[in-house]
């Protein structure tokens, strides 16, 4: 059966191309080895069923070992009516997850099983079950989240916690290892729990291991997944290159990275008359597929930002207003994103990748865009040169009159907080089908973003950043001209909101350091 990039459930190396987990598995069956148990929490499609999956592959390869793999995904609210429907439903799971590897097992739960009618009487079976196996049994739940909000399962948690430190004990046998995945790290339970008689179960896992393993991949555990493809499909690439420039975009966000190849394979290459090669361009195009697209994964992210306030006000702080926000995992709102997959650790709070980063951008902008009245203003074809080239400095005199004229003394605190984002909402109906506009916030004095505009094959640099004075201004010209630079550019275009009240609205044509550049005041 030929080969695909898969995007949606668990990863099958006989079926679909993946990336190298690997080291990912060792580090997770090494703590399988010491007998942890453990959360692998991570975002939704995130790798997480895959792990398990190959983790089980592993452990079903050891004589040593007994892996019972349970999915707790759709599972009916009777499961957690009571501790007994509970108890039932899970002896049901164990004995349809033993069948096909130990139905003497299999068979020996199902006789007991009338007998279950609440969790002293599940943990009794759970220690026969032990002693009657000849191996090491380790539990695998995908899927945790659906039964988080609920008392039973808490209590179930609080059940595997009191046998764990008791192990040692005869009476107390239980499962050597527990591995349970779930986008909510089973220690914050607390946060999620809708009853208040479960106080006292609110940290029924404080005896679970750190789970510290990386998640996502990075360029050298790309590369055997494009390696796989090109020998499977005869396609031609600088493999190295082309794996640097999937994780520049995503991060090694597994889904992201995926889709972007699937994007490349599927929907690119066959456009062409000769198939038998990728560029680093085709990456660049794959990117504009995925962002113009609707998917579950984006579905997610923008949800979870309508339905967060202070999530939503964190992010466009970050993203829009450029702020230097320091990490702090305590932090409820911080944590949150980490959650959700919308920031990543890096000594201040990051968005994870560009193509979130680029995605939240666009659900912002769009959000303004369709209350500005600019049809006056940024129709686009009074700004298109000969060569299909964008008049950009044209497009800011008009931003320059669009503001003067549309906003006023009253409006200020409003621009104060939006102004970028008035910007990029009056650009993107110019650019919107023909290109895209990627931003880097530069961290600096003057809070810079970086506009980095493609509109067909051309490419343009506008930079947005507020007035701090002649100083902080002419060290931002140099930052900017080294940016040009690195860009392989020798033009670029500067907007500065310059909120005192001497103000004058004015354009000026600057050289420095050899480079051209355009700036308007606003």
């Amino acid at each position: 059966m030929k080969k695909t990039f898969n995007i949606t459930g668990v990863c099958y190396p006989q079926l679909h191309y993946m990336m190298d987990n690997s080291q990912k598995l060792n580090h997770v069956m090494a703590l399988v080895e010491q007998g942890a148990y453990f959360t692998i929490n991570r975002p939704r499609q995130y790798g997480k069923t895959t792990t398990l999956y190959g983790l089980s592959e592993r452990l079903k390869q050891s004589t040593s070992y007994l892996p019972i793999s349970l999915n707790f995904q759709g599972i009916d609210d009777k499961w957690h009516e009571s501790d007994e429907a509970f108890a039932q439903i899970f002896i049901r799971q164990l004995i349809n997850a033993l069948k096909p590897q130990s139905p003497d097992l299999a068979a020996f739960l199902k006789e007991k099983s009338g007998a279950i009618e609440d969790m002293d009487s599940l943990s009794e079976l759970i220690t026969a079950l032990i002693h009657k196996a000849e191996r090491s049994v380790v539990l695998l739940v995908d899927e945790v989240d659906a039964s988080s909000n609920y008392l039973p399962f808490l209590k179930f948690l609080g059940m595997l916690r009191t046998k764990f430190l008791a192990r040692m004990q005869p009476q107390h046998a239980t499962f050597y290892s527990v591995v349970l995945a779930g986008v909510h790290d089973i220690k914050s339970l607390k946060y999620k729990l809708r009853d208040s008689e479960a106080a006292p179960y609110n940290s029924p896992w404080n005896i679970a291991a750190d789970f510290e393993v990386e998640m996502s991949f990075n360029p050298a555990e790309i590369v055997p997944m494009l390696v796989d493809y090109c020998s499977a499909e005869g396609v031609n690439m600088d493999i190295s290159a082309i794996a640097e420039k999937l994780w520049y975009h995503t991060s090694g966000y597994p889904f992201l990275v995926s889709k972007l190849c699937k994007n490349i394979a599927e929907k690119i290459l066959p456009q062409r008359p000769v198939q038998d090669c990728w560029t680093p361009d085709d990456v660049e195009e794959a990117v504009r597929l995925l962002l113009r697209e609707n998917n579950t994964n984006f579905d997610s992210l923008i949800k979870n930002l309508e339905n967060n306030q202070d999530l939503y006000d964190l992010v466009f702080r970050i993203v829009i207003d450029g702020a230097a926000i320091a990490f702090n995992q305590y932090n409820a709102t911080i944590h949150q994103g980490v959650l959700y997959g919308i920031f990543k650790r890096n000594g201040n709070v990051r968005i994870h990748n560009r193509i979130y980063e680029q995605l939240i951008y666009d659900f912002m902008t769009s959000n303004l865009e369709v209350k500005m009245k600019t049809d006056a203003y940024n129709f686009e074809n009074q700004f298109v040169l000969p060569g299909n080239q964008l008049d950009v400095q044209k497009i800011l005199l008009k931003f320059q009159q669009f503001l003067n004229e549309q906003y006023s003394v009253k409006d200020q605190d409003f621009l104060e907080r939006h102004w970028r984002l008035v910007f990029l909402a009056f650009v993107k109906p110019i650019i919107n089908g023909k290109g895209y506009d990627f931003k880097e916030v530069q961290i600096s004095q003057e809070r810079r973003l970086d506009v980095v505009i493609t509109y067909l094959q051309h490419k343009y640099i506008v930079e947005l950043k507020r007035w701090y004075g002649e100083a902080a201004h002419q060290e931002g010209l140099t930052q900017l001209a080294d940016y040009l630079d690195r860009q392989y550019q020798t033009k670029g275009y500067l907007v500065i909101f310059d909120d005192r009240k001497e103000k004058a609205q004015t354009q000026q044509t600057i050289e420095h350091q050899g480079k051209e550049i355009f700036a308007i005041w606003v």
